[in-house]
């Protein structure tokens, strides 16, 4: 793949990413305190399969062109950059894996549950400014390399 067009794959599936989590964050997760009774579980399950068919191409495609960029870091990136979108991609997959993954589980197991709920926004703000940041080194490697 040419490399402008690793690095425009890379901020789209980034600022991308950073729009999604950002709506999830204000949004989308805040709702979810609305979202109780007998039938909250199979709603939080929709979720939990809906949710994988938006998100899981961007983030594979943001993994991949990290990983090909330290690989082989354009000239006016350099291998630093290049290896912190790498940790930032890293750090987002763990968080995601196991921090949010098991707290929307629990969700669909048992339910509404207003602590869980408290604690997935909670914790989902390391995601939105990591993916944010992400977007922002994105934009700064294209601008960078061209």
């Amino acid at each position: 793949m040419p490399l402008d067009l690793v690095l425009v794959v890379q901020l789209s599936a980034s600022a991308f990413m950073a729009g999604v989590i950002w709506i999830v964050q204000l949004v989308h997760y805040p709702m979810f305190d609305a979202v109780s009774g007998p039938d909250s579980r199979d709603r939080f399950r929709s979720h939990q399969s809906w949710t994988p068919l938006v998100v899981v191409p961007p983030m594979l495609l943001e993994g991949a062109t990290a990983l090909a960029l330290a690989v082989a870091p354009p000239a006016g990136i350099g291998r630093s950059a290049a290896v912190a979108g790498v940790v930032l991609v890293a750090a987002l997959w763990l968080s995601t894996g196991l921090v949010q993954m098991p707290l929307h589980a629990r969700l669909g197991h048992h339910g509404h549950d207003p602590g869980t709920v408290a604690r997935l926004v909670a914790t989902n703000w390391f995601r939105t400014v990591l993916w944010s940041a992400r977007a922002v080194l994105a934009a700064w490697m294209l601008r960078a390399a061209t």
